[in-house]
């Protein structure tokens, strides 16, 4: 694996409040990135750091090598970053089929339904009258499609049954490209998967705390 995205040294500020204080992380290519979390711990504002959508009012964003700090998210995004936010993810006002038809470059939605075949009888449908799992479901599908060279999501299981939960960590999990999720707890199927290194990052209260593999927070666990 080599380094494909990093925050250095960052520090993110809404007004007077100071959300990151000095983190440093990295995400490996190919493979899965965890930032782990409860809400406030700083993870989703780590997440919106490396995707563009806040700058650091420190540090940099570094992305295989380059300074990407001051590149806003509009040109990260066509450059191959793609971040999938918790929410308002989808154009709500569009049918699903159009939304899968905007993501994708070649225009062909089939590797949408591989992953989610719940999909194909709602191609018709508003997004907006989707329950939140299957806008869910849309968001990840029509990331896919686009072909990311990062893929950023924040929840991105979050209304998903059981399930389709774990269906959807199996298919990050198996991604040749590189994959950063932001968590409230590190889910079952990132925790060993055959053949991959997952990389896990903890935050608490905007710093860092645990940097290394899954494997080895899950033991740490249990000291």
């Amino acid at each position: 694996m080599s380094t494909e995205i990093e925050l250095r040294r960052a520090r993110v500020r809404y007004g007077p409040l100071e959300a990151l204080h000095g983190v440093d992380l990295v995400a490996a290519h190919p493979g899965v990135t965890v930032l782990l979390g409860r809400n406030g711990s700083g993870r989703t504002t780590a997440l919106r750091a490396l995707a563009g959508t806040v700058r650091p009012s420190e540090g940099r964003v570094l992305w295989r090598g380059r300074d990407i700090t001051r590149v806003p998210a509009h040109e990260r995004a066509a450059r191959g970053i793609r971040f999938v936010p918790d929410r308002q993810a989808v154009f709500a006002s569009m049918s699903v089929e159009a939304n899968l038809e905007l993501a994708a470059p070649q225009g062909e939605l089939s590797p949408a339904f591989d992953a989610y075949p719940e999909l194909k009888p709602l191609l018709g449908r508003r997004a907006a009258t989707l329950s939140g799992g299957e806008q869910r479901m849309l968001a990840v599908a029509g990331a896919l499609l686009s072909r990311p060279r990062v893929l950023l999501l924040d929840e991105p299981a979050q209304g998903m049954s059981p399930a389709v939960t774990a269906r959807t960590y199996e298919l990050l999990a198996s991604l040749e490209t590189t994959v950063v999720t932001a968590e409230q707890r590190l889910p079952p199927a990132l925790r060993a998967p055959a053949g991959r290194t997952v990389l896990v990052h903890e935050l608490r209260r905007g710093a860092v705390v645990f940097s290394g593999e899954a494997a080895e927070w899950a033991a740490a666990q249990h000291i």
